[in-house]
């Protein structure tokens, strides 16, 4: 049995916040604002697997209202998210996310983000797609106001 999910997150960038995507720091004069790291592809990773499943979102399952959550590493968030799917007998097929941003330029740093990503999900790095795009200064992201991700998780019963 297969299960395919979608998800998407933006994040206001200011300064003052660390630039965290698929639990990678990039140097960057601003960083996304929100209750946890605010790691925009993460969450739109997490909302995918669970959309998938019909099992909530993020939003959900750690609310921004939960003290608990405040400044939480995404990928520890993650963790559950895979936990809770595994408890439930899914399996991760394959992750496809893009972030949209303007800048910083993520190219170099898109191969850590993957394997990141694959260890904390317990899956192959060749099952973890992540890519880049920018909106050629169009829209808040082209104007450097936020940054957001799309994702597509394929999840499979053993």
């Amino acid at each position: 049995m297969f299960r395919i999910g979608h998800g998407y997150d933006v994040h206001k960038l200011v300064e003052g916040r660390k630039l965290i995507l698929g639990g990678v720091e990039i140097p960057h004069v601003t960083g996304l604002l929100g209750h946890s790291d605010a790691d925009v592809l993460v969450h739109a990773i997490m909302d995918a697997m669970l959309g998938a499943l019909a099992m909530g979102d993020i939003g959900h399952l750690f609310p921004d209202n939960d003290d608990s959550f405040k400044d939480a590493d995404s990928m520890k968030l993650m963790a559950e998210v895979c936990r809770r799917v595994r408890a439930e007998g899914w399996e991760i097929g394959n992750i496809d996310a893009t972030v949209i941003a303007q800048a910083p330029k993520l190219a170099p740093h898109i191969l850590q983000m993957r394997e990141n990503i694959a260890k904390v999900c317990g899956c192959d790095v060749s099952q973890i797609s992540v890519k880049a795009t920018t909106e050629e200064h169009l829209g808040f992201t082209g104007e450097k106001l936020g940054m957001s991700a799309h994702a597509a998780a394929l999840m499979y019963r053993k």
